[in-house]
C-alpha cells in the first residue's frame, strides 16, 4: 500500500486543530487519544507531537486519567480571571456614567474610555486599562456617542451657498 498524503497538510493540521478546540466534545475526544496512544506506549513528547500540544499538557491528561479515571480528562469548570469590579462598585460606577462627567469635576461633556479608567483609579482606586472600560461601557448598556464637530456662529447664508444640492422646495423664477 502506498502512502497517503494530503494537499497543504500543514494547513489542515491547524484548521483541524482548531476544529477540535471548538467543542467540548472533541476536546475530551483528543484527550482520549492521548491517553490511548500512551497506553500504546508512546511517550508525552511523541504524543505532544502528534496532537499539537506541549508535552507537559499530555502529561497533565495522563495524570489525570490515572487518579480519577474518564472524569479526570473530562471539561472541567473555567472560572476564568475575577472581576476587577465588585457587583456594587459596578452599579456605583454605573450611576457615575449616567452623569455628565463635568457634574463630577471633569472638563469633558461626554465618558470615554480614557476618562472612565481616570474616574476609577481616581475615585475607586482600580486600574483598569481603557480598553476594559470600553467593555465596560458595553457590559452597562452604554452605546459609544462622538461629539459632532459645530462650527462657532456659522453663517446660515455661507452654508447654505456652501453646500452642493441646492434646498428643496418651490423653485423660483428669475
Amino acid at each position: 500500500m502506498h502512502r497517503l498524503e494530503i494537499a497543504n497538510a500543514d494547513i489542515i493540521r491547524i484548521a483541524i486543530q482548531n476544529e477540535i478546540q471548538r467543542s467540548e466534545e472533541s476536546r475530551y475526544d483528543h484527550r482520549l487519544h492521548g491517553v490511548l496512544l500512551s497506553c500504546s506506549g508512546m511517550s508525552a513528547y511523541d504524543i505532544a507531537a502528534i496532537l499539537g500540544q506541549s508535552p507537559r499538557t499530555v502529561q497533565y491528561w495522563i495524570h489525570r486519567f490515572q487518579d480519577r479515571g474518564f472524569a479526570g480528562i473530562q471539561e472541567g469548570e473555567r472560572p476564568g480571571r475575577p472581576a476587577a469590579l465588585s457587583e456594587s462598585a459596578l452599579q456605583a460606577v454605573g450611576q457615575d456614567l449616567r452623569q455628565e462627567p463635568r457634574l463630577l469635576g471633569y472638563p469633558q461633556t461626554l465618558w470615554d474610555g480614557k476618562l472612565l479608567s481616570h474616574h476609577l483609579k481616581t475615585l475607586y482606586r482600580i486600574d483598569i486599562g481603557v480598553r476594559q472600560c470600553q467593555r465596560l461601557f458595553h457590559q452597562l448598556g452604554f452605546r459609544r456617542r462622538k461629539p459632532r464637530a459645530l462650527i462657532a456662529q456659522a453663517d446660515p447664508e455661507a452654508k447654505a451657498a456652501y453646500k452642493k444640492t441646492p434646498k428643496s422646495g418651490p423653485k423660483k423664477e428669475h
